[in-house]
């Protein structure tokens, strides 16, 4: 069974979701393990990926805590407990910045060759 967070690198992967990082948020944030950010061109991909996240997951068995955004697709946050996805459309995802916000987080790297 793949991992929560293969699922969740694999799901966006397959939407086209651009520019995927995974932060390793363990000792930094009490929110989740994991947080995976990525981007689309627009609503509806955003959306799209969102929707891919959350119905991969639920195949492999892991709970969809909640997922806010999904009506303006501007940032969408798919809370799978472990894994938090932050999806966003391009022009927000420079405004937010997690990355930078987050900086004490390490990056994990996460690939086609590691995921099934």
């Amino acid at each position: 069974m793949p991992t929560l967070l293969e699922v969740t690198f694999k799901a966006a992967d397959d939407k086209r979701a651009e520019d995927i990082v995974v932060l390793n948020m363990e000792g930094v944030s009490l929110i989740a393990d994991q947080f995976v950010i990525c981007h689309a061109n627009s609503e509806r991909q955003v959306q799209a990926i969102a929707r891919e996240i959350a119905d991969k997951a639920s195949e492999e068995n892991y709970e969809v805590k909640r997922i806010e955004g999904m009506d303006s697709g501007r940032w969408v946050l798919v809370d799978l407990g472990d894994v938090v996805a932050h999806i966003f459309h391009k022009d927000e995802r420079g405004f937010y910045n997690l990355e930078r916000l987050w900086g004490d987080a390490p990056m994990i790297e996460v690939g086609e060759d590691s995921v099934q």
